[in-house]
């Protein structure tokens, strides 16, 4: 290079005439470039316009790295992705699908803008631009102007907005696609779609057509459809039952209109190409009432999906003469028709075709029906139905891959199931199969799944049990009363991938066969009575777990570095163990954590690990943590449970815990928190429960509580330091059902407005838990969603209670044991669901409204310690649940209303009112005394009675009396001592009345203390 920079023009010159010569002599020299000028097919307007595309996008993992190579930078037609035309040199063909399609060459599509620059390519007859992200961005009108394209693919290219109508130009086009995957792609009209005679694919899924109400009369006017997919397209249900079908397609094979808005009309407009149909799927929609005889005239069908709709009754007759038919899926209707006689109704000539048959969750009945008619079926699921009877070994068949019959009635043992030699999924789970499991099952070889969980069956699974099953993948055994006898040296002829063995006797040492188990991403020992150390082995054995449960054990011992023995995202449960020591190190992407129920120690700062953003559940409750929280919780955006209760942790609540935007349920109670609540958690509007109880928080209730947080059911901020007066914002809160501010040091008045407490003020169906969802990672299953059913502990009647599975149903107020002061808000008294109310040891005053009778539900009431003066209202008599009334030390007067619940209670409950009188107190009232003795008052009426009593009793009396004593006790004592087999049946029913009133009185004393 250095020389050619000082050579002279003139050198230049000659260097120059010197190449030419050695080209010119390149052929006799035997040199070959490899293109020669003859194969360069590639037009340069369109290589240039293939260039600024490219420039147009971001491409990461080098899709287009061959455009523009060295080696075949002028010849465009080599690039990947593009074809040419042999004849004319024109690109014909571009093709930049995204890695949906490219499996084995990227993980990434391309990004960008599509360049106008693609107008140039007005040679193209196939585009394809599928599985890309295209930013949101509209899809381009020029497109439209492409009007040689046949095959038009932008399916899930990230497009957004309202599909061109410049589309409609496309006159040629056979093939278009413009299925959505982001639910933002929507269609104004369908006018433009009329125009494309020559097409016969089309696919809309997951665009909006909401808007278009006639868009069955446009696939009509195309007469050469013959596939059309409109799945999820908000289809309105407007099909009126006469329809011109002049030009409509004679072709349409395959039609897909599931989940939408159809109901039973749209067979009107079905019934016009049942002819050609071979493929049917009206799943997910509105269809109703008995299966129509339209599919009667559907000679071809060979798939019919009607899954999730509302049909009922049985299967017509005329299925079983649909002679093509291979699929039938029914599933998840309100089908009720006896299983034999629906079986029976596909006898003939489908029983040699049908391949396929579900008809999970709806409601048949009856027995299972022999199949072995149907000598082409190999997937049967009728699960989830209310099927009853035995399973017998001439139930299936041969031929027969899958069986699905979880969760019937189905009893009776196992039978021997070698006639199945086919079967690889088996699911018989939550049934009520019992006695043994027989060992035939082993001999299935080609079995992948097994699944007998939640039944009632028992005794010893051995090696025989397993010993041909080298294909196995899953092994579902959970929740009988199964034993595992497997030897230590054992060698299992499979490699699982899930493991669900909870509640079945695995201890009590860890299970050693595991460590040959090198694959599986799901394991599930919980409740398995081990009470070992985990081995170390065990956590080398498999990195692509995603869910592990050993919880409900005693298992000992600390836990490893855990941040790198875990991939994808999983879920962690080792709670109720002995596990001790710090907390370990966690994997980044971890996604569930339960922790709950040990002895781990030290701080929590190790969740500062987890990076991933995927966190959804996290349980450290009732262990020896301690320490502060650390700053870390902007890291959890999908955070939904947080419990860290029962614990020593202490210090302030970071701010970043505002971060948590999808927390649902927050348990912070029995710990050592100080300092204010951070305002920032005003910005978690899902919570529903916050439960900061014992802790030693203080400053004023924050208004922003009820501002902000208006979805709370919960809210306890119990024994800690709270001071202040209570906000009038907590009104806000309409679907509280536990209100506890119970021993703080709270002032000031109760406010009035506590009647828009909505969830307490009205009679209402909820649920009997307060539940949360969150999702989390199970093996072979991908995300799936959890329920977390919330619990809380609650001063109630006197007594710490923890509630969960009828937390729901919980409703109370707690202000006891603050400093408040002014009358009870008479509003109080419209809270008609409330379950418990303590407003003791208060400096209240005033008298008790008469409207507490309102309060039906009323079990406990407690206004004892105050400064109450007055009647107790009689309409406390009417509270005909309350089972603790506490009243005492007030300065309460007057009669205690009669009642027979105001009368059970022992006397401690109204102690302390000075001038109060009345059962069950020891005082008497004044108008007591003078009942008792009629000369205290001396009135003329008790006078008159005095008299008519003397004048009745006269000698005469006397006698009559001792008389009707002597006959009636020799009557009766002296024929008892005469007679002795009477003498003995008196006794014999004297003793039997002793033994009934006692049971009784037992009964009635155990009823009172619950």
């Amino acid at each position: 290079m250095v020389m050619m920079m000082i050579m002279d023009e003139k050198s230049l010159h000659l260097l120059h005439l010197f190449v030419m010569l050695l080209l010119c002599m390149k052929p006799a020299l035997g040199f070959n470039s490899g293109i020669e000028d003859a194969d360069i097919r590639c037009i340069e307007k369109e290589r240039e316009a293939l260039v600024m595309i490219k420039q147009g996008l971001t491409d990461n993992y080098g899709h287009l790295s061959s455009w523009g190579n060295e080696d075949a930078k002028r010849d465009c037609c080599k690039w990947r992705g593009i074809k040419c035309s042999n004849q004319t040199g024109h690109v014909i063909m571009l093709d930049l699908h995204g890695p949906s399609s490219w499996d084995n060459f990227s993980t990434e599509p391309l990004r960008g803008n599509i360049s106008p620059s693609m107008l140039e390519l007005q040679h193209l007859i196939y585009l394809d631009l599928s599985y890309n992200d295209f930013g949101w961005n509209f899809i381009p009108m020029f497109i439209g102007h492409l009007t040689k394209l046949r095959y038009l693919d932008l399916s899930c290219a990230n497009f957004t907005g309202t599909v061109p109508i410049q589309l409609g130009n496309l006159t040629s086009l056979q093939y278009l696609n413009l299925r959505s995957c982001n639910f933002f792609l929507n269609v104004e009209n369908l006018e433009w779609l009329s125009h494309l005679s020559s097409l016969r694919h089309l696919d809309m899924t997951l665009l909006n057509l909401s808007k278009p109400v006639d868009w069955f009369q446009t696939i009509n006017r195309l007469p050469s459809l013959s596939e059309l997919r409109l799945r999820g397209c908000e289809l309105s249900d407007v099909v009126p039952p006469s329809l011109s079908f002049v030009n409509s397609s004679t072709h349409l094979a395959i039609l897909d209109l599931a989940a939408n808005y159809l109901s039973s009309s749209i067979y009107n407009w079905l019934f016009n190409f049942s002819s050609s149909l071979v493929e049917v799927d009206l799943s997910y929609n509105h269809l109703q009432g008995l299966i129509p005889d339209v599919f009667q005239n559907m000679k071809s069908l060979a798939h019919l999906s009607l899954i999730d709709n509302q049909l009922e009754g049985g299967i017509p007759k005329f299925f079983g003469n649909m002679c093509t038919l291979q699929t039938l899926d029914l599933s998840w209707n309100n089908l009720t028709e006896k299983l034999p006689l629906f079986v029976q109704n596909l006898y003939g000539c489908t029983e040699n075709s049908l391949e396929t048959l579900r008809l999970d969750r709806n409601q048949l009945t009856g027995s299972l029906p022999a199949m072995t008619k149907f000598s082409s079926l190999r997937e049967l699921r009728i699960g989830e139905n209310r099927l009853t009877g035995f399973l017998n070994k001439n139930f299936g068949l041969s031929t027969l891959v899958l069986l699905y019959l979880q969760e019937n009635g189905i009893r009776g043992s196992l039978p021997d199931l070698t006639g199945m030699s086919s079967l690889r999924w088996l699911y018989l789970a939550r049934n009520q199969l019992n006695g043994t499991l027989t060992e035939t099952v082993g001999q299935l070889s080609k079995l992948e799944i097994l699944d007998i969980s939640s039944n009632s069956l028992e005794g010893i699974i051995s090696e025989a049990h397993l010993l041909k099953l080298s294909r196995l993948k899953y092994l579902g055994l959970s929740f009988n009363s199964l034993s595992l006898n497997l030897s230590s040296h054992w060698v299992p002829p499979f490699q699982l991938d899930i493991i669900r063995l909870d509640a079945c006797t695995l201890g009590p040492h860890f299970p050693k066969w595991l460590q040959t188990q090198k694959n599986f991403s799901e394991i599930d020992i919980s409740s398995s009575r081990i009470s070992d150390s985990i081995p170390r082995w065990f956590w080398d054995l498999s990195h692509r777990i995603e869910s592990l449960n050993l919880s409900y054990n005693q298992i000992n011992g600390s836990l490893p570095n855990l941040s790198l023995k875990f991939s994808g995202f999983p879920a962690l449960d080792l709670s109720s163990n002995h596990f001790d020591g710090p907390l370990p190190l966690f994997p980044s992407t971890l996604m569930s954590l339960d922790l709950s129920n040990n002895m781990f120690s030290g701080s929590i700062s190790s969740l500062s690990s987890i990076t991933g953003g995927a966190l959804t559940y996290i349980d450290l409750s009732n262990n020896l943590l301690s320490g502060g929280l650390p700053d870390c919780w902007m890291n959890f955006p999908q955070l939904v449970v947080l419990n860290l209760e029962n614990n020593n942790l202490s210090g302030e609540i970071p701010s970043s815990i505002g971060s948590l935007h999808e927390i649902q349920t927050l348990h912070l109670s029995k710990n050592s928190f100080f300092g204010e609540l951070p305002s920032s958690l005003k910005n978690c509007g899902l919570l529903k429960v916050l439960d900061v109880g014992e802790n030693k928080f203080s400053g004023i209730i924050p208004e922003w509580i009820g501002e902000s947080l208006s979805r709370l059911i919960i809210l306890i901020l119990r024994l800690n330091e709270f001071y202040g007066s209570i906000p009038g914002h907590l009104c806000s809160l309409t679907y509280i059902q536990i209100l506890d501010l119970s021993q703080n040091n709270i002032s000031g008045t109760i406010p009035w407005c506590l009647n828009n407490f909505t969830a307490l003020s009205q009679k209402r169906s909820l649920s009997a838990t307060i539940s949360h969802f969150y999702y989390s990672s199970r093996g072979g299953e991908g995300l799936y969603e959890i329920e977390y059913v919330d619990n809380a502990l609650v001063v109630s009647k006197r007594l710490k209670l923890e509630y969960r599975s009828n937390l729901g149903l919980v409703k109370g107020i707690d202000f006891s044991t603050n400093k408040l002061s002014g009358e009870i808000p008479e509003e109080i008294a419209s809270l008609i669901e409330l379950f418990a109310l303590n407003l003791s040891r208060n400096y209240l005053t005033g008298q008790i409204t008469p409207k507490f009778g309102q309060l039906k539900s009323l079990e406990s009431l407690d206004l004892s310690q105050n400064r109450l003066f007055g009647e107790i209202p009689a309409s406390f008599s009417t509270l005909n649940f309350l089972s603790v009334l506490d009243l005492s030390n007030n300065n309460l007067s007057g009669r205690i209303p009669t009642g027979t619940q105001l009368q059970s209670f022992n006397a401690s409950a109204y102690m302390g009112n000075l001038d109060l009188c009345g059962l069950p107190l020891p005082h008497k009232c004044q108008g007591d005394e003078t009942a008792q003795d009629p000369h205290a008052t001396g009135g003329s009426e008790d006078s008159n009675i005095q008299e008519n009593v003397e004048g009745f009793v006269t000698p005469g009396f006397y006698v009559s009396i001792g008389l009707g004593f002597t006959l009636g006790f020799w009557g009766v004592c002296g024929t008892l001592m005469l007679n002795s087999s009477w003498r003995f049946a008196y006794f014999h029913f004297l003793n039997d009345m002793r033994v009934r009133l006692y049971v009784k009185i037992a009964t009635n004393m155990a009823k009172l203390q619950r």
